[in-house]
């Protein structure tokens, strides 16, 4: 994890330099030239940020978080392009640090996600305050209680060759994400 926390460190500050020079090139002030680079690969980084915090919950992640992570990265790629010298060599060379801060940081969102799996570790339960109406009309349950009632209902509507429901059946019956199933099964919480 080290390795990779270094690798996006590096390629963040390369594709920085790149973001900076180009606003510098374009008549951006000083502040705006440092402020403008850290709010693209801020979005990269709030957007994995927000996929992360939906996956660990058990829940898709809306399009919002995905668009933004596609537009910032492609932003990123896109000045490092820019601001490269003429020829495919050059461009190359340039794009390399926004390719390595995405990959690098998409791995690191992945082996934190890996990480929390593979301890065990359940998500808190958000916090609601006692005025404020539900958001749908399905109860606010425990995790616990919601991993025995999943696994209630897959018991009950078995396939009729006496398997269970597939892992996305059970998680759209309780609109949750096919992974909150599979780490439930994984981690032994369902049962």
């Amino acid at each position: 994890m080290a390795c990779v926390a270094l690798l996006a460190v590096i390629a963040a500050v390369v594709s920085f330099r790149h973001m900076h020079e180009l606003c510098l090139r374009h008549g951006e002030d000083r502040l705006a030239a440092v402020l403008i680079p850290l709010a693209v690969d801020g979005i990269i980084v709030v957007a994995s940020m927000s996929i992360l915090l939906a996956n660990r919950y058990g829940s898709r992640c809306g399009a919002l978080a995905w668009t933004l992570l596609m537009v910032g990265s492609l932003a990123g790629l896109g000045v490092d392009i820019v601001v490269a010298e003429p020829g495919l060599i050059g461009r190359v060379i340039a794009a390399w640090p926004s390719v390595a801060l995405i990959g690098s940081y998409e791995l690191l969102m992945s082996q934190i996600r890996r990480a929390s799996w593979n301890t065990g570790r359940q998500p808190p339960e958000p916090q609601q305050d006692e005025d404020q109406e539900p958001e749908d009309d399905r109860p606010r349950e425990g995790v616990v209680v919601l991993h025995r009632e999943a696994w209630r209902w897959a018991r009950e509507n078995r396939r009729p060759d006496g398997t269970l429901p597939s892992e996305r059946a059970i998680a759209e019956r309780f609109e949750r994400s096919p992974r909150w199933i599979k780490r439930a099964g994984l981690t032994g919480k369902l049962g």
